[in-house]
């Protein structure tokens, strides 16, 4: 099988796991799938797992703390060249989005945590998790080998975008900033 078929199927196989991640039913018809982005329609949503570990420079963090912010999840590599590229665009978006309930957690994976934290240096002011096995990238069905990804959550804790690619700040923004202005729903009607 050549490398060209095998990222095919891989990238098909991506996608169609995270339409699964918005609702185990009528996900093409309520997630809107465009250019490597899934966005998913609020009541179409299905809860994040539990994303709790080690912070890249020492402590833990558990996103579920974070419920009643948005929550943007990147997952990064220092070894991945994309994510180089795109981290400036995730700075630039947490800035102008943090002051309306919005927060960012990195998520570095198979990497040395010399090498994590010499690439965050200078470059981001959000905290990032170290899981150098890449588990939790894998409960949220992105194969390590296919990052950067970002996981965009709600305020209630449900996955609301998923996007494959790189991300730059004039497409990553406007989703936040949609996202953030939505209204959670009231208790017992969820």
């Amino acid at each position: 099988m050549t490398a060209r078929r095998l990222t095919a199927g891989l990238l098909a196989a991506v996608a169609t796991a995270a339409l699964a991640a918005c609702s185990p039913s009528n996900a093409e018809e309520a997630c809107d799938n465009r250019d490597g982005i899934i966005e998913c329609a609020p009541d179409q949503r299905s809860a994040a797992p539990t994303l709790a570990g080690e912070l890249l420079d020492g402590g833990s963090y558990d996103v579920a703390r974070d419920r009643g912010q948005v929550v943007v999840l990147n997952f990064w590599g220092s070894w991945c060249a994309p994510c180089r590229a795109e981290a400036d665009d995730l700075e630039a978006t947490y800035q102008a989005t943090k002051g309306s309930g919005v927060t960012f957690l990195g998520i570095n994976i198979q990497d040395q945590r010399d090498k994590a934290k010499a690439f965050e240096e200078g470059r981001v002011t959000y905290p990032s998790l170290f899981d150098p096995p890449s588990r939790l990238a894998l409960a949220l069905d992105i194969p390590p080998n296919t990052i950067p990804a970002t996981v965009v959550l709600d305020r209630e804790g449900r996955i609301a975008a998923v996007i494959r690619a790189a991300v730059k700040q004039e497409g990553l923004r406007p989703i936040v900033e949609r996202i953030a202005a939505e209204t959670p729903a009231p208790t017992g009607q969820r």
